[in-house]
């Protein structure tokens, strides 16, 4: 299997009534792991008690640790998750918590230059700290993914254009693609029409678009792919696109053919979406079985 890196925030989701280990990198990481990929972290925790469960979940799972850098001077990360009546999330992120100051080290740079793929989100750039380690990283990745995840007030849209240059493979859903498709001045209201104008503009081969309930459409080489999606009953869906990009990313950096890859991908999704949380334990037949892939 594959050698993955990934880069940002490791927090608690605190939901009204109990709290879950996440934050969207971690969850690729673990669903990432779970695939049998040899999987490293790179973030940063406070020296606190939620840090040190954090860390101690991380090493349970095998996931390499070596690049979660303790702070004394920031507290772990911690986000409040509210539920509408459909499952779906609105978070509130503090700021700042110890994931806004990850530093760039040695043995993060290392990690990065022995990987197959980095993975890497947007939200970590709303801190100056955290956002020029991600670019020094960057700068030895071999396959930068870059995870559009528009958490507003946290973003600057003309970060996430030089991030789409420096990336070889952009994950959106479908309102983040119309939203930066007419920021880059698309004339295109079609959703196919605007994946193209993104990979011509950013010059990115890769681009994978997700439509909620809906399912996926994935370009690759010049080549679109296409799932519908799977009618489910939403426990919640926060950590499913999450765990949709660490299951695409796997298949495809494993080998396996982009629709095969966007099915299993989809299929993992509403898996997730149809339990609590954003990690709940899914076997590769208990996908098969689901999606008759």
């Amino acid at each position: 299997m594959s050698k993955i890196v990934c880069f940002g925030e490791v927090l608690w989701d605190v939901f009204p009534t109990h709290k879950k280990i996440g934050g969207a990198p971690l969850n690729v990481a673990i669903r990432l792991k779970s695939f049998h990929n040899d999987v490293a972290m790179i973030s940063a925790i406070g020296n606190d008690e939620l840090g040190k469960i954090i860390l101690n979940y991380i090493n349970e799972l095998n996931i390499n640790s070596k690049a979660v850098t303790v702070l004394e001077d920031f507290t772990t990360g911690e986000v409040a998750v509210t539920l509408n009546e459909k499952g779906a999330a609105t978070y509130e992120i503090v700021y700042p918590r110890a994931w806004d100051k990850i530093p760039f080290t040695k043995e993060s740079s290392d990690l990065v230059k022995q990987a197959d793929a980095f993975v890497f989100g947007s939200l970590i750039t709303r801190d100056a700290v955290s956002k020029n380690t991600l670019y020094q990283l960057l700068e030895f990745a071999k396959y930068a993914i870059f995870d559009v995840n528009l958490r507003a007030p946290f973003y600057a849209k003309e970060v996430l254009v030089e991030l789409m240059h420096k990336a070889d493979f952009i994950k959106f859903n479908d309102e983040e693609l119309y939203e930066i498709s007419a920021f880059l001045g698309s004339p295109f209201h079609n959703l196919e029409q605007n994946i193209h104008f993104i990979a011509q503009k950013t010059k990115t081969a890769h681009i994978c678009v997700t439509k909620g309930e809906h399912g996926a459409v994935l370009l690759y080489d010049n080549t679109l792919f296409y799932n519908s999606g799977y009618q489910i009953k939403v426990a919640d869906t926060v950590g499913s696109g999450d765990s949709f990009l660490a299951s695409l990313i796997s298949k495809l950096i494993n080998g396996s053919a982009p629709q095969k890859a966007i099915d299993f991908a989809c299929a993992v999704g509403a898996l997730v979406a149809q339990n609590e949380g954003a990690n709940p334990i899914i076997s590769e037949s208990e996908v098969e079985e689901f999606s008759c892939i």
